[in-house]
């Protein structure tokens, strides 16, 4: 595999200062999202480290920024609980194990070239699917945030015990946590510039709970072990494969769509184009190395793929810089990391999990499209209380039979039947006075356009329209491409035509409808001299047809 593509040393001062700035931006976000999980901050840190090396190595994009993402983090978190719950021994390794199966799935998706098809998902569903990440992020923080425990449940357990949450709330790390929202929300803009604001709220936050707050029971980060980390091998229970393989490509899709559509982003800055399928294979070679290393799965992050470019950054040298930053951090000053408290990193990914919310398209949905609006807000829904698989698989469908059925409104005028003449299908004036001439005894049945499963009512309808007469044309000179039921659709009405004994014709048909209709057996009862290439010449022999047997 070619990977000098993206990798030059031109840039060499960009890339090296993009890298380490993204590398600042990562290091608070890491953290936070590696508690959030549940697999711990070092998790977090060689998530960032693996996926943010080797998808820099191998990946289509030069600039992007691949690290735990808020998205990812949700899902795994949802993994990690529901695998450890149900066994307890070997959860945890089953979990990483879910997430080299996302890599497996992103090198499969990127060999078979499906890079182009992944971000194919109408934008209410993308948009109520992210909405929801984020409201379960922003959930999921509650008890961190004011200084308790997770409560059991996940999502429903946390809401649940809200009530009870607030009634023994640590007053000491609600007031960190308040504090390192108010820093992240309200930092002057020239100042986040030059520094991030989860940074500073990071260090502000750690270094007000070991002076102002010293002697307050504070839950904190602990002994991070420094070294490299214990490999994890895959890990499969006989009982939990399909889970495992559900799970794994689901965390695998989310991955793909999270980091093409930031890959788009990086494109509209950068004024280049990604390699979608290039992408997805560096993804998942540094999601399979993150699950060895029992890191957090990644993708393509929006704000350190800005933050990088924005940096000076022009190649995939900025992100190994970043991941080799990282490396330093946690092989020599991990142990730095120990008196962060917990409620801080709750406050950093809180603000991570409101940000993820689309907020501009959840204000103005309903003005944009009432059914848009309804799949949006359904799937943030079933996203947050049900099933992440659930919520997309019913958003994707709902959105795709609404979409089938407008397109099937505006098509059905396509398909037309003709007795005599017709002012809304063009007909040359010696076509028109051919049907004329034919008294109603031809019937032209005309198709146009590509002809999808939606519009077999409308050849149905036309079909139950049709009247007594002696020769049936059908053209389909302007039909691209016709789908399985429609060509079903139309063997009722070419087959009902032969059982009534009339004169068939077929015009205009490809070399893919014709083979179709081989295959259907339809070819055999129209005579081959019937099969034509023009209309007026199939209404013409149909006429003079008809006038034969009127002599006979």
């Amino acid at each position: 595999m070619k990977i000098t593509n993206y990798i030059h040393f031109n840039n060499l001062r960009g890339d090296i200062f993009g890298g380490v700035t993204a590398a600042i931006v990562s290091l608070p976000l890491a953290l936070a999202f590696g508690v959030a999980s549940g697999v711990g901050p070092l998790g977090g840190l060689y998530g960032a480290v693996c996926v943010g090396f080797f998808a820099a190595l191998f990946g289509g994009t030069p600039t992007l920024i691949s690290e735990p993402t808020g998205p990812m983090t949700v899902v795994m978190t949802t993994i990690v609980a529901g695998l450890i719950a149900k066994d307890p021994e070997n959860g945890l390794a089953m979990a990483f194990t879910v997430v080299m199966l996302a890599g497996v799935f992103q090198i499969v998706f990127g060999i078979f070239k499906l890079g182009k098809y992944i971000t194919l998902m109408p934008y209410s569903v993308i948009s109520g699917f992210m909405s929801g990440i984020g409201v379960i992020l922003v959930i999921l923080q509650i008890a961190p945030f004011l200084g308790q425990a997770a409560p059991k449940g996940g999502v429903i357990g946390t809401v649940t015990a809200i009530p009870q949450l607030l009634a023994n709330v640590n007053l000491p790390e609600a007031i960190l946590g308040a504090m390192t929202l108010a820093i992240i929300f309200f930092m002057p803009r020239k100042l986040k510039q030059a520094v991030p604001p989860q940074l500073i709220a990071l260090i502000v936050g750690t270094v007000v709970s070991l002076t102002i707050f010293q002697g307050a029971d504070i839950r904190r980060i602990g002994e991070i072990p420094v070294g490299l980390p214990p490999l994890q091998f895959p890990n499969f229970q006989p009982d939990q494969i399909t889970l495992m393989l559900v799970d794994g490509v689901m965390l695998g899709l989310l991955g793909c769509i999270d980091t093409l559509l930031t890959a788009v982003v990086a494109d509209s800055l950068t004024r280049t184009e990604h390699k979608s399928d290039k992408e997805l294979i560096g993804q998942g070679i540094g999601n399979i190395l993150s699950g060895f290393c029992g890191g957090l799965p990644g993708a393509g992050a929006t704000m350190g793929t800005v933050v990088n470019i924005q940096a000076g950054a022009t190649s995939a040298v900025s992100g190994l810089t970043r991941a080799l930053v990282l490396l330093v951090v946690v092989l020599g000053a991990a142990r730095l990391t120990q008196p962060i408290p917990m409620a801080v990193l709750a406050g950093i990914a809180l603000k991570v999990g409101l940000d993820i919310l689309d907020w501009s398209f959840l204000k103005r949905s309903h003005k944009v499209s009432v059914k848009g609006s309804l799949i949006m807000y359904g799937v943030l829904l079933l996203t947050v209380f049900v099933d992440l698989i659930v919520a997309v698989g019913v958003g994707v469908f709902i959105a795709n039979i609404l979409t089938i059925q407008q397109l099937s409104e505006v098509r059905a005028t396509d398909v037309k039947l003709i007795a005599d003449t017709d002012d809304d299908v063009r007909l040359s004036a010696e076509q028109k006075q051919l049907l004329d001439q034919g008294q109603g005894r031809i019937l032209l049945f005309c198709l146009s356009g590509p002809m999808i499963f939606g519009l077999s009512k409308a050849i149905a309808r036309e079909h139950n329209a049709m009247k007594e007469a002696d020769a049936l044309v059908v053209d389909v000179s302007e039909v691209p491409s016709m789908g399985v039921t429609a060509s079903l659709a139309l063997e009722n009405v070419i087959r009902d035509a032969y059982d009534k004994s009339l004169q068939i014709y077929l015009v205009g048909a490809s070399e893919k409808i014709q083979r179709r209709f081989q295959k259907l057996g339809l070819l055999d009862l129209i005579h081959h001299d019937h099969v034509l290439s023009d209309r007026t010449v199939a209404l013409q022999h149909a006429l003079d047809q008809l006038s034969l047997s009127a002599k006979l």
